[in-house]
């Protein structure tokens, strides 16, 4: 029975450990030029990291600061993402190409503790045709920041601090986006998963917590048949 106590007690607590991960998802737009209105092409979570993604001219491609759990959970990036409206004061030009970018610096409730997310904002990049997101990203809304993994943790110097923080179940509700890593965009969600952008797996942890009550019951219970 003791045993058995354990057991569920350390699998009712399951879910308390759960966590969000705050930062950046990178996005892209399902048929390049959108019409904005969220009835044509729609947004599309990345496979790939901003720093190895290469844009066409005309591509509308989008990032979101917010908080999630995984992939799933993740929230699109808010507001109009039309080419033709973004970019349309960059006229074309012979050998570079223009990105439409949509930055959504997330709410309230995505922000860090004495932060305050600025309002959305979109851009039209002029960059050399090889350029990857990440260059096309600079050139409008720098500075940015990376961390020694390539997570890309601030755009436009927001966040100011932090870098995939986790965040208590209870504050991530927010339905926001997951992390865009700078390298490898396709692990967004794995890297919050486990831990990599935010620290060691909580399946882990909790893994490793029933082994030592199953040994300590285990002990309890010897003990207990030779008193």
């Amino acid at each position: 029975m003791f045993l058995l106590a354990l057991v569920i007690v350390v699998w009712g607590a399951g879910p308390a450990l759960a966590t969000g991960y705050r930062y950046w998802s990178f996005w892209e737009q399902d048929g390049g030029r959108g019409d904005g209105r969220n009835g044509g092409s729609a947004w599309t979570y990345a496979t790939q990291g901003p720093s190895t993604a290469r844009p066409s001219d005309g591509d509308v491609q989008g990032l979101r600061f917010a908080v999630s759990r995984d992939a799933d959970d993740a929230a699109e990036p808010r507001g109009a993402a039309d080419f033709a409206s973004i970019c349309a004061k960059t006229p074309p030009s012979e050998g570079r190409k223009r990105v439409a970018l949509v930055i959504d610096f997330g709410t309230a409730a995505d922000a860090p503790s004495g932060e305050t997310p600025p309002e959305p904002r979109t851009a039209c990049a002029l960059v050399p045709e090889d350029a990857t997101t990440a260059e096309a990203l600079a050139a409008v809304a720098g500075p940015l920041r990376y961390d020694t993994n390539a997570l890309l943790c601030a755009i436009a110097d927001y966040p100011e601090m932090g870098c995939g923080d986790p965040v208590p179940d209870s504050g991530a509700d927010t339905g926001a986006g997951t992390g865009a890593s700078a390298s490898d965009e396709g692990s967004q969600a794995s890297g919050a998963e486990d831990g990599s952008s935010g620290g060691p797996s909580l399946g882990l942890y909790a893994g490793a917590g029933v082994v030592v009550l199953l040994g300590a019951a285990a002990v309890w219970q010897a003990r207990r048949r030779r008193g």
